[in-house]
């Protein structure tokens, strides 16, 4: 609907749009000691002292009787000057913080770039610590966000596109890539997405990623997730896009690859033999966060001739008032280890932490003396949990402890045979999972042997290819 000529009339259709909304302010002004005028702002998401400073008080004192929005335009001070002409545009304005002026007899409205909130400050993401890189993440706001890129790539071909997603919350959303580098095939196929959503609010950046993540039933995350600036202005030249949403620090990367979701910013700050030793200690605990338990349960349950002699005499002392299998050994221990897990995440950091350790050593210890599990069974689980917290991101180890059950009931059914089966089946699904089109597991599947000095090892930086191919 647009504007009407009579301020009058535009001050009812906001009203009616504002009823109940102690917060908006309809602030009357006379324009030159003339001409009647209307702004229209939200308190507490203006700078209000800049306003009166450079808004008001320049058109108390303002052009003659019956100005031009232009002259109007002119005589404020304000940098950030725009026009809209319809009541909706007017409310998105408002309520994204924007003061706007209505004049009499004018079809159009001055939108004034005032805009303000408290926001934290840039400090360390406390989920992607480095011990050798930079310190800062990105915070709530995301034109604060796309500065922080801004800074690390400064070229014009790093380009903003921003769109509105939400039909109540109408949250800023921002997909950023560098023109010439990212594939504009890619480009396209992230707005298209985006534009098909339907959703009244967004609050975080996993509203979106359900919806634009190529298979939604995958336990395995396709897009990444960082809140380090340092890691999105290195995916960015690497050719990928990232999607930023307004009110959360965290960004996604897409398209995402499994051995991208372990890497770490360290991988590239330490020297490269450092960093391919850690990347290689990384997928191996990786795998035994994955196959621990259930390696233990088929050998225990199978396999026992595998088990040197003298070991398996001191496993069969310590199991021989144990009333259960070790299959349910397993599943008791794994479900306890990942409730302490939730617990202590859940507690305040004071204590969630002691609550966690200390719980873990009570609890472990009181059941092999209750006779409940045998102390193999718990130092097995201690190590997968150990081996688990190497997961670089969050997003890559939550999949690997669901599985880890599903692969020990097989394990306990049918022995190693049941194991194999299990990583046969999650293997063709990551061979078969796609992420906007690019296959999950590349470089490896299929085979690219430039990307291979990337994921194998870390290769020297003089040897690395940064654009994807």
């Amino acid at each position: 609907m647009k504007l009407s000529n009579h301020l009058r009339e535009n001050l009812r259709r906001l009203r009616a749009v504002y009823s109940d909304c102690s917060d908006v302010v309809f602030h009357d002004i006379v324009i030159g000691g003339h001409t009647p005028a209307l702004l229209v702002y939200i308190e507490g998401l203006i700078r209000l002292e800049e306003l009166d400073q450079h808004v008001v008080a320049p058109l108390r004192d303002g052009p003659g009787p019956n100005p031009a929005l232009q002259d109007i335009r002119n005589q404020t001070t304000v940098a950030s000057v725009k026009t809209c002409g319809t009541i909706e545009e007017t409310v998105e304005k408002i309520s994204g913080g924007n003061p706007v002026l209505l004049v009499e007899g004018q079809n159009a409205a001055l939108v004034f770039g005032l805009s303000s909130w408290e926001q934290r400050s840039v400090e360390e993401p406390t989920a992607e610590s480095v011990l050798r890189g930079p310190r800062e993440g990105f915070i709530e706001t995301i034109r604060t966000n796309i500065a922080m890129l801004r800074r690390k790539i400064r070229s014009p071909k790093l380009k903003v596109v921003t769109l509105h997603i939400g039909t109540c919350s109408r949250t800023p959303v921002a997909v950023i890539y560098i023109e010439g580098i990212a594939q504009p095939s890619l480009v396209r196929e992230i707005m298209s997405r985006l534009n098909r959503i339907e959703i009244e609010d967004v609050l975080e950046t996993s509203y979106i990623e359900e919806w634009i993540e190529d298979n939604r039933y995958s336990p395995f995350p396709q897009m990444l997730s960082t809140e380090r600036p340092d890691v999105a202005s290195a995916y960015l030249m690497e050719g990928r896009v990232v999607v930023m949403v307004d009110g959360t620090p965290t960004v996604l990367v897409a398209p995402a690859t499994f051995f991208s979701l372990l890497q770490t910013p360290e991988d590239y700050y330490e020297r490269y033999v450092v960093g391919t030793a850690i990347r290689w200690l990384r997928y191996f605990f990786l795998a035994i966060s994955l196959l621990g338990p259930s390696l233990y349960v088929a050998v225990v349950s199978f396999h026992q001739e595998m088990i040197p002699t003298t070991l398996m005499l001191t496993m069969a002392r310590s199991r021989e008032q144990i009333p259960f299998s070790a299959l349910m050994e397993a599943i008791l221990m794994e479900t306890m280890f990942e409730a302490l897990r939730e617990a202590g995440a859940r507690l305040p950091k004071q204590i969630g932490s002691a609550v966690s350790i200390v719980g873990a050593l009570v609890i472990g210890q009181a059941a092999i003396s209750a006779g409940i599990v045998s102390a193999p069974m718990v130092m097995v689980v201690a190590i997968t949990g150990i081996a688990s917290f190497m997961a670089p991101r969050f997003t890559i180890g939550i999949p690997i402890r669901l599985l880890r059950f599903p692969i020990m009931f097989l394990a306990g059914m049918m022995g190693l045979l049941g194991m194999i089966l299990g990583v046969i089946v999650i293997l063709n699904h990551l061979l078969n999972l796609r992420s906007f089109g690019v296959p999950y597991m590349t470089p490896l599947a299929p085979m690219q042997s430039r990307g291979l000095k990337d994921v194998l090892w870390r290769a020297p930086r003089w040897m690395l290819n940064r654009r994807a191919k």
